[in-house]
């Protein structure tokens, strides 16, 4: 599977991540390792060797999001998909115990972003064997999902999108 893929809503979310890093919270740790350094003898500081290892930490995901960001493939929801099952769609499902869930696919940049963004439980990862399941089935639809149980039968109710 492609790995590259992110809805709108998520690529906003990563660019808002880089921000707050660059803006915001490496500001904040740099004022803090130049206030620890001054205090002298930084082989002991405490404070000093917190603080740069938070200051490498967020230089490491700064890097990360601006290259990652370079290579992501925007997927924008089209009204040719509504009624079948494809990225960024909300999907309603049922098994035959009356268990229901709801969720979006997304691409694996959403399912866990950090920083100012906290973790969705109502997503999944295309990536998934629900979401290969799932992919280009119509409501009423039953998915055949390969569990560590073995496997599961999910019946599809409904496929919305967000579109713009």
């Amino acid at each position: 599977m492609r790995t590259d893929l992110i809805t709108p809503e998520g690529f906003d979310n990563l660019k808002k991540e880089l921000n707050y890093l660059w803006q915001e919270y490496r500001p904040e740790i740099t004022e803090k390792v130049a206030w620890a350094a001054s205090l002298g003898d930084r082989s002991e500081n405490a404070d000093y060797k917190e603080n740069k290892r938070l200051l490498r930490q967020i230089d490491s995901r700064i890097r990360f999001l601006n290259k990652r960001i370079e290579t992501l493939t925007i997927v924008l929801p089209n009204k040719q998909q509504a009624g079948k099952v494809f990225f960024g769609a909300w999907v309603d499902i049922e098994n035959e115990q009356g268990e229901q869930k709801r969720f979006k696919i997304v691409g694996p940049d959403e399912i866990y972003q950090r920083g100012v963004i906290e973790q969705r439980k109502d997503y999944i990862s295309i990536d998934s064997p629900m979401a290969r399941a799932l992919l280009k089935k119509e409501v009423d639809d039953e998915a055949l999902v390969n569990t560590p149980n073995g496997l599961t039968t999910w019946y599809i109710n409904t496929i919305n999108y967000d579109f713009v």
